[in-house]
């Protein structure tokens, strides 16, 4: 029997049976009785969904709502003491004339509050799609996102109740459904469709979700085209959704519609840098015959990949042949810097192939640079380079140590460093005109020969500017560079790019600094004979 109490009270057992239901609950909930289930036909569908959900919470609280006798009511749940639960029935206050609730207006502003942030937490497309599909879940008995993308297809992110979002692969026949294909095809957005049950597709629907009752399909509008559409499912018995839960969906569609609008268009932008970085970055040097190379690059912002200092490698497709190594410094920083490195790069790649002088290949690159330039109205088109060519010596009976031939050719750039067998550090005596600055560019050619063991060192002018020391503010300069050098007799070149690196970075103690770039020309060290055989160690017999 109803027992009396100061508010709408039911107890349940582990099995989900009424042992007391108060008299205000069984006004309100006329088809429960002691000893029933709670379920389907004693109470209405969404607090039979809410026990549940309470059976798989084990001793954590429940909290459902939805529509009771005319009234919005909340439902809470909270463990007892040898597995009974207690449902208390609150906020069970009638509609207005309009149909709303007090609070109605009041909790939809906080969910929209909520959802803002969490969407906006995010710029990664496929977190913002489950995001929305788990918010949405919120507002039915399940949900789902159906968007479509060049990287993934056609594509559903289901959420059921407080299940995790899973994304599902749409069929062609399945996107029939009205409202879905127009909001896939970037058709403008569509109103919202109210659908019968049994329109829904299975795969639109959470794992063991059962039969769907009425659902609401709504375009999720982007950035000037829909990216897909929204379908909140309830299930049987819980009521077709009110015009005004359709204008709320709209509303909260139209925020997450912005948000994954906003992560898609990210991640395309990022994936066209990525493809336009790609032949921009610095080469990766692999083993040339012969020939020791290492490299070090740091732009000046560690967030950037790329910037105005580089460096190129050409191995010979000849074996024996020449490798072409350069490195420049254009004009400027940032993404336009970039972009004329590109060509810089590009263009000297070309000309290499048919022109191996030093002093006409850069005639050639001037010309261009100062052609372009003249066509986009633009004069700040210069650059500094300096180009080597490597070939390595093959050993005879005068050279048993190979060795490397090698051409330098500096062109307003600092001349390179070269590391002897005996330590001292010598300049190399090639100056230059910078190119893409004035109609004719002047270069000598220095060539010389690497004896196994010693190193040619290329450097940007980000490496003797660098500012640091005890003030902060005192360049690094040549003269600690060679310094710094003078230690590396002997060393293979990756030794001497490194010593060279840590140097700079002690004086820069973490100050900020141009693009500081080093690249080492090394010929291999000659191999050490094998070592003969050992005399056994002397040994004292005692008697």
């Amino acid at each position: 029997m109803a027992r009396r109490g100061p508010s709408p009270v039911v107890v349940c057992d582990g099995a989900g049976r009424a042992v007391l239901v108060g008299e205000a609950a069984a006004a309100l909930l006329p088809g429960l009785e002691e000893g029933t289930v709670l379920g389907p036909g004693t109470v209405p569908a969404w607090l039979a969904r809410g026990q549940e959900l309470a059976a798989a919470a084990g001793d954590g609280p429940v909290e459902v709502r939805g529509d009771l006798a005319g009234r919005t009511a909340t439902a809470r749940s909270t463990a007892l003491p040898g597995g009974f639960r207690a449902w208390t029935l609150v906020d069970a206050a009638p509609r207005d004339a309009a149909g709303r609730h007090p609070d109605d207006e009041h909790g939809r502003m906080e969910f929209l509050d909520r959802a803002s942030a969490r969407l906006l937490a995010s710029l990664n497309r496929r977190r913002s799609v489950a995001a929305t599909a788990e918010l949405a879940a919120e507002l039915a008995d399940a949900a789902a996102v159906i968007t479509s993308s060049r990287a993934y297809g056609a594509e559903a992110t289901v959420v059921g109740g407080r299940g995790r979002p899973a994304a599902v692969a749409v069929p062609g026949a399945e996107l029939a459904l009205p409202g879905i294909a127009e909001a896939l095809a970037r058709f403008p957005p569509a109103p919202s469709r109210c659908l019968a049950a049994g329109r829904v597709p299975a795969r639109l629907l959470p794992d063991g979700f059962g039969a769907a009752g009425s659902a609401l399909l709504v375009p999720l509008p982007g950035s000037g085209a829909p990216v897909g559409a929204l379908l909140l499912v309830r299930r049987p018995g819980n009521g077709a959704f009110t015009a005004e839960e359709e204008v709320f969906a709209r509303v909260f569609a139209a925020r997450a519609g912005g948000a994954i609008s906003a992560a898609a268009l990210y991640e395309d932008r990022t994936e066209t840098m990525t493809v336009l970085q790609r032949n921009l970055l610095p080469p990766v040097l692999r083993s040339t015959a012969g020939i020791d190379l290492a490299a070090s690059y740091r732009p000046a912002r560690a967030a950037d990949l790329i910037g105005g200092d580089f460096y190129d490698v050409h191995p010979s497709p000849r074996p024996g042949g020449e490798t072409a190594v350069v490195l420049g410094d254009v004009c400027g920083k940032g993404p336009e810097a970039a972009v004329l490195t590109g060509k810089i790069r590009n263009t000297l790649a070309a000309l290499r192939r048919v022109e191996d002088d030093h002093e006409r290949l850069l005639q050639h690159l001037n010309g261009a640079l100062l052609e372009e330039g003249a066509e986009d109205g633009e004069d700040d088109r210069f650059a500094t380079l300096v180009l080597a060519g490597a070939t390595p010596r093959a050993p005879d009976g005068d050279r048993p140590g190979g060795g490397i031939l090698l051409r330098l050719t500096a062109a307003g750039h600092p001349a390179p460093l070269l590391v002897r067998r005996d330590g001292t550090v010598e300049e190399a005596p090639t100056r230059g005109t910078l190119v893409g600055a004035v109609p004719l560019v002047t270069a000598t050619t220095w060539t010389t020969v690497l004896e196994p063991g010693e190193t040619c060192l290329l450097f940007s002018d980000g490496v003797t500017e660098a500012r640091g020391g005890p003030a902060g503010g005192e360049m690094f300069g040549e003269e600690r560079l060679r310094a710094a050098l003078e230690g590396c007799a002997d060393m293979p070149a990756g030794a001497v790019v490194e010593r060279a690196g840590v140097a700079v970075s002690q004086w820069l103690a973490g100050n900020d600094h141009d693009d500081i770039v080093l690249l080492g020309i090394g010929a291999p060290r000659r191999p050490r004979p094998p070592a003969g055989p050992r005399a056994p160690a002397a040994r004292a017999d005692t008697a």
